[in-house]
């Protein structure tokens, strides 16, 4: 429990009651709460800037490749993740995550691969030990091309 204290100028008196196993009896516990926050910037803003088809031969044409140049602002991020789902966001396709290592400024190229044509959602999340942002966009993915 936590009660004033008749000092104006203390901190709150911090008072705790433990029981006793041996004999029933109570402990009691005064004295004052000291803690530090630490206040972290974070990731505050994630942009895909880009989205560009990687043009492949006949025979690698298996998957379609795009790249996605995406930027943020805030603290750097360590890892990425890509989620693919259907063109309305709501069923997921397949994730992908990868550590990411960036040293001075937020600008990074994804690299996903598609493995038909179609309509997709994408969902980009960057994050670091302290918080994460997100960036959307739908994608349409025609055999190798995408816009």
């Amino acid at each position: 429990t936590t009660g004033p204290s008749s000092d104006p100028d203390s901190s709150p008196t911090v008072e705790s009651v433990e029981d006793n196993p041996d004999g029933g009896c109570h402990i009691y516990r005064n004295g004052y709460y000291e803690s530090n926050i630490a206040i972290v910037e974070g990731i505050l803003e994630v942009n895909i800037i880009q989205m560009t088809s990687i043009q492949m031969t006949e025979s690698q044409a298996e998957n379609s490749l795009v790249d996605f140049v995406v930027t943020c602002q805030g603290s750097l991020p360590t890892d990425v993740c890509t989620v693919v789902s259907d063109p309305t966001c709501q069923v997921s396709k397949s994730v992908v995550c990868d550590p990411i290592a960036i040293t001075d400024e937020c600008l990074l190229t994804i690299r996903r691969a598609f493995e038909e044509p179609g309509t997709y959602c994408i969902n980009i999340t960057l994050g670091d030990d302290t918080s994460q942002a997100l960036a959307s966009a739908l994608i349409s993915v025609n055999g190798g091309e995408s816009t």
